[in-house]
């Protein structure tokens, strides 16, 4: 199955994979034919001195050198042509892959496992898929054909050679499955140390304002610990396995002199057969050679390969299901129906039974304690976490019966930890809608009270934000945010307010930005600050993954319930 998968990413360059290996077998051919005319040179046209023969034999072989550099330049640049070709389908194919998985494969692996993957692995498999076909192809070709021309000249002497090579192939299948697992170790400790250095780069903010370098350092320092020893492990087997193989080579050579020293003295060859045999060495042993370095390529590239196979096989946990329709959005009315959810298994609910109209146009706010289940009720309108047991239902469409896309289309997420991408704010903007035009983009930002800052930069809106927005305050990103779902246009709003740790100025600026933004607009508020909750139409208090309360402010005060708790106690 997996050979099959491989084989697959050939067919789209067949023709470069067939101009590869016709270089390739046209040049191991070639390169037997300079030991067999020097025999004839030998044998017949030097003791003849028949000179115009000579000179005949090295034109020959001075085309045949002409044609082995031709060949040999189209192996090497489009057969590597091809490999690279194969690891950008490949690559794209992964990458297309991985925005399919859920949020929950997100949430259990990490970033630099996955970069290591799409980097890495899929470096050594372009490898392999260049290099293994027509290296074994080679080897086969010269192999053959050097040992018929062999057996021609002497029975005996080509029996005698044939030797070390069993005792080669097995010294390498003893070894290979191995190297196959110290690859695969080295593999996956290259993705820890991947993982942990971006960890410490992400977070090196919050490593130096804690004094933290030596924490970070020792905990590099057991990875690479781990890294290190893996590598010496490997190349301890690899050690063996070259050895081994270079000892059985020198004796492949050693036995072709002596055993053609040997049948010299009987009288059963000549000299010439002698000298052929010893340049047909020299052109047996690089297949050879090839053959070890394919080995050890294959060990390295199913290791890669598999891991890669790994991750596409995994079965989204979300996905559309067969005729899923498009989402109509007429109204805007969200309705949760005995909603559970639990993130492990089912003793752990987050959410317990949740029954909830949300009235279209309306803003709906939930207040809670950390960790009660907030963020989880609105990751369950998107579906980007499907509920244990009960329905979510938009404008009588059951979620699970439309397709992802259209239903994400139709809603807006501003989200608490605001994400930008190390583009210009234009780009970032644009990623609300990629088509929108620059007056489009220019008035989302006014409506997101943004456009003003943006046009004191000296770039305006092709200024680089840096990574993760790094350049920019937390309310500017929180308004460029907007800006977003401003160009989005859509029916549904989903705001996780994050303006606690904001000043008054931008907390005013980004409120206003969110009113203007949740105007006709059904909207679903995590509320942090008081003033957020008493614009709310209606007010839902969470507590331990079920509603408790539910009304407006002034309702909720007067029953003295966990609402005013939270309010007398500043959490909202």
């Amino acid at each position: 199955m997996m050979l099959k998968k491989f084989i697959s990413y050939y067919r789209p360059h067949i023709f470069l994979f067939l101009l590869d290996m016709s270089a390739a077998v046209i040049a191991a051919l070639l390169a037997v034919i300079f030991p067999s005319l020097t025999r004839e040179l030998l044998k017949t046209y030097i003791p003849d001195g028949n000179i115009r023969m000579m000179l005949g034999a090295f034109c020959i072989m001075f085309v045949v050198y002409i044609c082995k550099t031709i060949a040999t330049y189209i192996r090497v640049r489009w057969g590597h042509n091809l490999g690279v070709r194969m690891e950008a389908d490949m690559r794209s194919d992964l990458f297309s892959h991985l925005q399919k998985l859920s949020f929950s494969y997100y949430d259990n692996v990490k970033t630099g496992h996955i970069m290591s993957r799409i980097t890495n692995d899929l470096n050594m498999i372009t490898e392999i898929a260049h290099h293994a076909p027509e290296d074994l192809l080679i080897s086969i070709v010269v192999l053959i054909t050097a040992y018929t021309f062999m057996f021609i000249f002497s029975v005996q002497l080509a029996l005698v050679s044939l030797i070390p090579i069993p005792f080669m192939l097995l010294w390498g299948l003893s070894l290979g499955r191995k190297m196959k697992k110290g690859f695969r170790r080295v593999r996956e400790k290259i993705a820890d140390i991947n993982s942990t250095v971006e960890n410490s780069v992400q977070g090196i903010r919050e490593v130096k304002s804690f004094s933290n370098e030596q924490v970070e350092e020792e905990k590099f320092e057991v990875v690479n610990s781990h890294f290190q020893h893996a590598k010496e492990k490997m190349y301890a087997i690899m050690a063996r396995y070259h050895s081994g193989m270079q000892f059985l080579r020198e004796i492949y050579y050693f036995t072709v002199v002596a055993g053609g020293a040997y049948l010299i003295y009987r009288g059963s060859i000549e000299v010439y057969d002698l000298v052929a045999f010893i340049l047909y060495v020299g052109i047996v042993l690089p297949p050879i050679d090839r053959l070890i370095n394919f080995t050890e390529q294959l060990q390295q590239g199913t290791a890669a390969f598999e891991r890669f196979v790994e991750i596409m096989q995994i079965i989204p946990d979300i996905q559309d299901r067969p005729g899923a329709k498009e989402l109509v959005l007429t109204k805007g009315k969200i309705t949760l129906q005995n909603v559970t959810f639990s993130y492990f298994d089912e003793t752990g609910d987050v959410l317990k039974n949740i029954n909830l109209e949300i009235e279209p146009g309306k803003k709906t706010a939930l207040v809670g304690e950390s960790g009660a289940g907030k963020t989880t009720l609105v990751s369950l309108v998107p579906r980007f976490y499907e509920p244990r047991k009960g329905s979510i239902i938009i404008d009588d469409q059951n979620i699970q019966q439309v397709s992802q896309r259209s239903l994400r289309k139709q809603i807006g997420i501003v989200q608490q930890s605001v994400f930008l991408f190390d583009a210009t704010l234009r780009e970032n903007i644009l990623y609300g809608n990629p088509e929108a035009t620059d007056r489009e983009v220019e008035e989302a930002a006014k409506a997101a009270n943004i456009h003003d800052f943006i046009m004191s930069l000296p770039d305006g809106f092709d200024t680089e934000v840096g990574e993760r927005g790094v350049k920019l305050s937390g309310g500017q990103k929180q308004r460029v945010s907007i800006a977003r779902v401003f160009l989005k246009n859509p029916g549904i709003l989903i705001f996780d307010e994050a303006t606690s740790s904001l000043d008054s100025e931008s907390e005013a600026l980004i409120q206003d930005a969110f009113d203007k933004l949740a105007e006709n607009r059904t909207s679903i508020i995590i509320a942090h600050r008081l003033t957020t909750v008493r614009n709310a139409d209606r007010i839902c208090v969470i507590l331990n993954g079920e509603i408790v309360e539910d009304g407006n402010h002034d309702a909720l005060m007067k029953i003295e319930g966990h609402y005013a708790r939270l309010y007398r106690k500043n959490l909202i």
